[in-house]
């Protein structure tokens, strides 16, 4: 495995979340469950979007699940796992660049395009997660920074207190690879900001771009590919 293949994903994580919340009337297309509170903030102040940020978990849920039966079934057509759920991911995203270029912008969250196109990105962002589980599951989350921020600053609290040798060695590889995430992830964020702010809806063009870039770099024939999917216990 590539160890860039996960910064890769982290990066596009952190772009698609941030386009789509700009374009989408505050959707959460990746950190899904953050449309629980922008949801309660659309019923108070009426604005567009609750039912499509309300969908929005229930569709993630679903795909999720389709993926892992996927996973289950590929190998007996003789197909490679995770880079089938990376082309998958690929397509959804080129589907949603099409449909936001196409049919956007989106001044009702709530309309069947806009429902549409969300959908089509959450799906996506779905397949990322239940790939990042499934074969990536030792590296830091692609998607959601909460934890990873958390125990970037516990290793850091740590580290600063003083630490055995040995513990230390760990705590410092541990956060040099959550930094890194995190400081990916970010930089998506600001660069989908950006990006939306120069040229709108044609920001959505770039994640199926890196998507791509993903597919190149992730090599089947490594570790989760033989053995088919792993059995995640946490």
């Amino acid at each position: 495995m590539k160890p860039s293949l996960p910064l890769l994903m982290s990066l596009n994580g952190g772009f698609v979340d941030t386009a789509g919340f700009l374009a989408l009337q505050g959707l959460f297309t990746a950190h899904v469950t953050g449309n629980f509170v922008t949801f309660g903030a659309a019923l108070v102040h009426g604005t567009s979007g609750a039912l499509t940020k309300l969908l929005a978990l229930p569709v993630f849920c679903a795909v999720v699940m389709l993926t892992r039966w996927l996973s289950y079934a590929l190998p007996g057509f003789g197909l490679p796992v995770l880079r089938t759920m990376l082309v998958l991911k690929m397509l959804l995203l080129a589907a949603g660049a099409a449909l936001a270029v196409r049919f956007g912008p989106f001044s009702d969250g709530d309309s069947g395009l806009a429902m549409l196109t969300g959908m089509t990105l959450v799906s996506a962002m779905a397949i990322q997660n239940a790939a990042h589980r499934i074969h990536l599951a030792s590296a830091p989350p692609t998607t959601l920074m909460t934890g990873t921020t958390t125990q970037v600053m516990i290793d850091l609290a740590d580290l600063l207190r003083g630490l055995p040798p040995e513990d230390a060695l760990a705590a410092r590889a541990r956060l040099r690879r959550m930094s890194s995430s995190v400081a990916v992830f970010a930089a998506g964020c600001a660069a989908a900001a950006l990006s939306f702010t120069l040229v709108n809806n044609w920001c959505f063009v770039i994640p199926p771009v890196l998507a791509a870039c993903a597919v190149v770099l992730q090599n089947s024939t490594r570790e989760g590919e033989a053995a088919g999917p792993a059995v995640v216990g946490r």
